[in-house]
């Protein structure tokens, strides 16, 4: 099934006509070939789409704000006035912004519905994360300009597809609202040809034609039933009637010119992306050292892993496994905090460092004194990166008279870890993070994300550190 068609109004100007364009455009799009499905939405909050087209009066179930947490799309649809569907319109967007953070959010709701044929979104006078969602979906932007001002906001529009990477040839500039009884002398004898060939100056392509200001079509708006109503069937006579259906065309022929759409292209590569992701974490995987690092216990069989405890990986990602949580819990307690017995499970002491340690992240780093002695240097960093503790121990099991002895948990750890086998400290370090109930994959891409990037941030303040020690 191939992808809807996108058209997106955008301007940063406001009062240019965006809705007016978008709802009325829908229905002459509809009107032109009744069996194109055509679906409308609007990221502003006037609900002005839900006055033109809601069919009765009873409020719906669902809302725009409902279709942006994951609720089905069908769930949410509407089948309104002249055959448009539509989706209800929201005063509460602004809670779910966080979930477009990513400028391709929107792009894969639609990618994944049912949607067919032609969908148009109408977007605030913002270049707000609604209105960058919606461009980047995009097969056709149309920004209306009625001024100097709204013709000077197209750069940051450009400047958005520029920024992204992506191809200006979707931008469409339409002089809008123009006063037609406006004539000047020279070359350029009213404003609508003034700002086309403005717009032509800076590199802007235009769509053909233009809106004309008209006072019967503004009268539409206003009424005692608080109905909009459109022009195709209460402006006829007026010159807006035949520039709308002149507009309604040219968006038809693009559609039905694009061999591609843009959604096509957008779900083609985040299906490449998911690819090389679950790539890459097969081969975490693959690299993982399958028992604790301390003990030897094996904690990691299959796939996906159980909740061991403790997730560590040397900083050069020649070392990657899972630290036992009790393992590693008594070590922390027995050389770093310097307890004289063993602490048991559900002593107050162990509660309270188990909480600590879901908002830390350990490091361990090997080091060589001046008198030669191997060191092991323990930091503790908050989730900002900022270092809260440190600590530094004597490993004398390097040393030859330990060689017939047994050898410490921690000794275990750095050795294979941080140190060579005749107790030189290599150029790396140990990064230890608990696994939280909610990132118990930790090898998955957000997760390790998290934990790389920890990673990097440590890795630029601990050089500094070693060099001030030595």
């Amino acid at each position: 099934m191939l992808k809807p068609y996108i058209v997106t109004v955008s301007s940063e100007k406001g009062g240019v006509g965006k809705t007016t364009l978008a709802t009325n455009l829908a229905i002459y799009l509809k009107a032109l070939c009744e069996d194109l499905p055509v679906t409308l939405f609007s990221f502003d909050n006037h609900f002005s789409v839900d006055r033109m087209f809601r069919i009765g009066r009873s409020a719906p179930n669902y809302d725009l704000t409902d279709m942006l947490k994951g609720i089905p799309l069908d769930q949410v649809l509407q089948v309104g006035e002249y055959g448009v569907q539509y989706i209800p319109s929201s005063r509460h967007l602004d809670s779910v912004a966080e979930g477009l953070a990513k400028v391709d959010a929107l792009a894969s709701i639609l990618a994944a519905s049912s949607l067919e044929g032609i969908v148009i979104i109408d977007t605030r006078p913002t270049l707000d994360v609604f209105t960058r969602n919606a461009l980047f979906a995009s097969d056709r932007v149309i920004i209306p300009v009625k001024d100097a001002p709204s013709l000077e906001n197209c750069r940051n529009l450009y400047a958005f597809f520029d920024a992204w990477g992506l191809s200006k040839r979707p931008l469409r500039v339409l002089p809008c609202l123009i006063d037609s009884r406006i004539r000047y002398e020279g070359p350029f004898k009213n404003a609508q040809q003034l700002l086309r060939g403005y717009a032509i100056n800076r590199g802007y392509r235009c769509l053909d034609g233009f809106i004309a200001k008209s006072p019967k079509v503004e009268s539409l708006n206003t009424n005692p039933e608080g109905k909009i109503y459109p022009i195709l069937t209460y402006g006829r006579g007026t010159t807006v009637h035949s520039q709308f259906a002149h507009l309604a065309r040219q968006v038809f022929i693009g559609l039905r010119e694009s061999t591609e759409r843009r959604l096509e292209e957008i779900s083609s590569r985040q299906q490449h992306d998911l690819e090389l992701r679950q790539a890459a974490r097969r081969q975490r995987h693959a690299e993982l050292i399958r028992d604790c690092l301390i003990c030897g216990q094996s904690l990691a069989d299959e796939d996906p892993f159980p909740l061991p405890g403790f997730f560590c990986q040397t900083s050069d990602g020649t070392v990657a496994g899972f630290l036992e949580e009790e393992c590693f819990a008594a070590l922390v307690f027995r050389y770093f905090y310097q307890a004289q017995k063993e602490i048991p499970a559900g002593d107050p002491l162990r509660e309270l460092f188990r909480e600590s340690a879901r908002r830390s992240y350990f490091v361990l780093r090997g080091h060589t004194a001046v008198a030669g002695t191997p060191q092991l240097e323990f930091f503790r960093f908050d989730e900002e990166g900022f270092e809260i503790s440190r600590k530094t121990l004597d490993l004398k099991e390097f040393e030859s008279r330990f060689l017939s002895r047994e050898k410490s948990r921690l000794y275990e750890l750095a050795a294979r870890t941080l140190f060579t086998s005749d107790g030189l400290a290599c150029e790396r370090f140990l990064l230890v993070r608990r696994i939280s109930e909610t990132d118990q994959d930790i090898l998955a891409e957000e997760p390790y994300r998290r934990f790389a990037a920890m990673m990097q941030a440590i890795a630029r303040k601990l050089p500094l550190e070693q060099a001030q020690q030595d």
